[in-house]
């Protein structure tokens, strides 16, 4: 008997779920704090978003209603966007408030603001004046 290999759960498939189950709470309030960091829900992928919700509720340590996801969205928006597009998008203040947290995360190194910029680079989603900025080292290690 041959065995069957697991179907495709593409972005669209979950979508298309979505219409009859509805959307979970978390998941709308992450797609409305995305909006109100200038960046469009649509542009960010279905698993980097439930990933967020994760890494943020971990975070936060709270119940998945109680889950903040405005400081989280600002940061992602921040890196997939790039400096000056959300600078047009925030202004000036909220900019220098997550350069601030940028450079705080990149100092730390395990932090969660570092886990979200991870992210944003690992999905490929980076603006590139941001992946600049993170000074990563292409060498291979030594094989000594």
């Amino acid at each position: 008997m041959p065995v069957r290999a697991r179907p495709d759960t593409a972005p669209g498939m979950i979508r298309f779920f979505d219409m009859f189950l509805g959307r979970s709470t978390a998941m709308r309030r992450l797609d409305d704090a995305f909006r109100a960091a200038g960046l469009h829900p649509l542009l960010v992928p279905e698993p980097v978003k439930l990933t967020v919700i994760e890494l943020t509720r971990k975070h936060a340590g709270t119940a998945p209603q109680g889950t903040d996801f405005g400081k989280s969205a600002a940061l992602l928006a921040y890196c997939i966007l790039g400096h000056d597009q959300f600078t047009d998008s925030n202004g000036g203040e909220i900019t220098a408030r997550t350069d601030e947290r940028v450079d705080a995360a990149l100092e730390a190194g395990n932090s969660f603001d570092a886990k979200l910029i991870l992210l944003a680079l690992h999905a490929g989603l980076i603006a590139p004046d941001i992946a600049d900025r993170l000074e990563l080292d292409d060498q291979e290690p030594d094989q000594t």
